[in-house]
């Protein structure tokens, strides 16, 4: 079970019974926790990312190496075109911003220095 913040919710108690024995803050708190738990379970809530358009450059023998390291980051390619004298590739992919940490040295190893990426 993953543990993420939720935004843009707004919770109102309405209704409650104190009671002298069992009833403290605590105890709202822990039935307000469960009752929220309960709601997301049935409104099937799903934790959202971002994702980040890539564009890389590189010479088009590099094409595998950089498409194969968009896959292993769970990016999804968008296009891979060639430019007009074949010499070189530009690939635009989407990509899930947390994936991308480390991309530049991989992208630098894995093009001898000569791929480059822009992302937004």
């Amino acid at each position: 079970v993953k543990v993420s913040e939720v935004e843009g919710v707004r919770v109102v108690l309405q209704d409650g019974a104190a009671h002298a024995v069992d009833s403290s803050d605590m105890a709202f708190r822990i039935c307000m926790a469960s009752a929220i738990r309960g709601a997301m379970k049935q409104a099937r809530a799903t934790v959202l990312e971002p994702v980040m358009s890539v564009e890389i450059d590189c010479p088009a023998d590099f094409q595998g190496s950089v498409v194969a390291g968009i896959n292993r980051r769970m990016g999804l390619i968008q296009s891979s075109d060639v430019n007009d004298d074949g010499s070189g590739v530009k690939v635009l992919a989407e990509v899930p911003l947390a994936n991308m940490f480390g991309y530049s040295t991989e992208l630098r190893s894995g093009t001898q220095g000569k791929g480059e990426f822009t992302m937004e």
